[in-house]
């Protein structure tokens, strides 16, 4: 990792708690769309959770304040449900291992999540606002890959600041996805699962900080 990336993982981090610590009103509006991706992210979760296991969508709604709801059928409701929380985790880490470590996979990345947004918006059609939301979302990742040079550190920033508020929003985010699980699993309590699910996310993040900071290790090793 070189000087360039730490300072824009020390700047994301200064942003995000910026505005979400000491923003009040007018941060939560302009983190409003992060807020409003990592609930596509969560989602498309359970939207993967539910093709990889033989089911289909049969609905993909994000709603103004934040929270979703992805109607699915078929399919393995353990790996569904819990594919949100989990693989909002898995999409984010991603993005920011990408942002951080793949400089030339950014842009192609930007471009990718932006046509995956306007092929959800229409196949899964459910709601006005979640398409006028993931088309304007798109756009906006299309103008930045075309034409700017900040595409790496967009995706390390959607990646990073996906990651932090998933931790933060680990008892209130998936309230509904946990009652499922222990629905589910009715000798294991929803609460227990809570904390199942944090530290998977979190031992998801620690993992991917080794591989960055390992990957760089061995580069300067190689040089000397």
């Amino acid at each position: 990792m070189n000087n360039k990336t730490i300072i824009s993982i020390i700047v994301i981090l200064l942003v995000y708690f910026g505005l979400s610590t000491f923003g009040g009103h007018t941060g939560r509006m302009i983190m409003l769309p992060l807020i409003l991706f990592v609930t596509f992210l969560h989602e498309l979760g359970h939207a993967l959770g539910a093709l990889i296991t033989g089911g289909e969508v049969v609905g993909f709604v994000i709603n103004g304040d934040g929270s979703g709801k992805t109607t699915t059928a078929g399919g393995m409701a353990s790996i569904i449900i819990m594919g949100g929380y989990i693989g909002s985790a898995i999409l984010g880490n991603l993005m920011f291992y990408i942002g951080a470590k793949k400089e030339k996979w950014a842009s192609p990345t930007l471009y990718f999540v932006a046509v995956m947004m306007i092929v959800i918006s229409i196949v899964w059609f459910t709601s006005l606002f979640t398409t006028t939301f993931l088309i304007l979302f798109s756009v906006a990742l299309l103008a930045l890959a075309r034409w700017t040079h900040f595409d790496q550190s967009i995706v390390m920033f959607l990646g990073l600041a996906s990651i932090i508020y998933i931790i933060q929003d680990f008892n209130v985010g998936p309230t509904s996805d946990l009652a499922a699980y222990a629905d589910l699993f009715v000798l294991i309590p929803a609460n227990v699962w809570m904390y199942v699910w944090l530290i998977i996310v979190l031992a998801l993040f620690v993992l991917n900080i080794r591989m960055i900071f390992k990957k760089n290790k061995e580069a300067v090793e190689v040089n000397y």
